[in-house]
C-alpha cells in the first residue's frame, strides 16, 4: 500500500481499529489511542461494514466528475490534424475548442512541435571527388592568442590557421600565420600547392 507521507493511519492501523471495536473498546478510546478524531474511526468502521477488508485501502483522490476534462480522442485528433494538414497548434486549438497549452504539450510530447518533423527527412547529400587533387578546400580559422594560462587574454592578438584539404583523400596542409590578408593567403596557397606536389598530388 502506498500511504500518504503525512497519513495518521495505515491499512494495518485501520484493521486494528476495527478489531478493537469488535472486542468492545469504545470509539473514544480507539480514537485517543491512534491520535485521530472519533469521526475518523467511525469512517473506517463504516467502510469495513460496507466493503470488508477492501474498504480499509486508500482510495483515489480523483473526482467522480470532471466537467472541464478533455474529451477522449481529442489528443489523437489534434495530432492527426497536425500530421495531415500541417496546421499550427493555435489553429488546432481553435478548431477543436481546446486550450493552446494542452495542444502545445501534446505536440511536444509527440515530437511534432516543428514543421520539419512532419515530413520525411531530407536525404543527406554527400559528394566526394574521385581523384586526388581534383578539388582542394581552403579555409582560415581565427584563434585568440594566450599570453598566460586561462581565457584568451585581451590585447594578446590573434593567430590565423590557414588550412588546405584534398577532397578525395582528406590529405591536409596547414600553417599558422599572423593575418589573413591577401599576401599571406596567396603565399600559403603557393606553399600548399608545392607541398601537395611533393606528396604526388597534382592539384587541378
Amino acid at each position: 500500500m502506498n500511504s500518504h507521507i503525512n497519513a495518521r493511519t495505515t491499512r494495518y492501523a485501520r484493521a486494528c481499529m476495527v478489531a478493537r471495536h469488535k472486542a468492545g473498546v469504545p470509539v473514544g478510546e480507539i480514537a485517543a489511542a491512534f491520535e485521530v478524531s472519533q469521526r475518523t474511526v467511525f469512517k473506517w468502521l463504516a467502510r469495513f461494514r460496507a466493503e470488508g477488508e477492501a474498504g480499509l485501502a486508500n482510495r483515489s483522490g480523483r473526482p467522480h466528475r470532471s466537467p472541464g476534462a478533455v474529451a477522449p480522442g481529442c489528443r489523437e485528433a489534434a495530432l492527426l490534424m497536425r500530421r495531415a494538414f500541417k496546421v499550427t497548434g493555435e489553429q488546432i486549438a481553435e478548431a477543436l475548442r481546446l486550450s493552446r497549452s494542452s495542444v502545445a504539450r501534446w505536440l511536444a510530447e509527440a515530437g511534432l512541435s516543428r514543421l520539419a518533423r512532419l515530413g520525411p527527412a531530407e536525404p543527406v547529400r554527400r559528394y566526394q571527388r574521385e581523384r586526388p587533387g581534383e578539388l582542394i578546400h581552403i579555409d582560415i580559422k581565427k584563434l585568440g592568442r594566450f599570453a598566460r594560462p586561462g581565457h584568451r587574454n585581451k590585447g594578446a592578438g590573434w593567430d590565423f590557421v590557414h588550412v588546405a584539404i584534398d577532397d578525395a583523400t582528406r590529405l591536409a596542409y596547414a600553417e599558422v600565420l599572423p593575418d589573413e590578408r591577401r599576401a599571406s593567403a596567396a603565399g600559403f596557397l603557393v606553399r600548399a600547392l608545392r607541398w601537395y606536389r611533393d606528396q604526388g598530388v597534382g592539384v587541378e
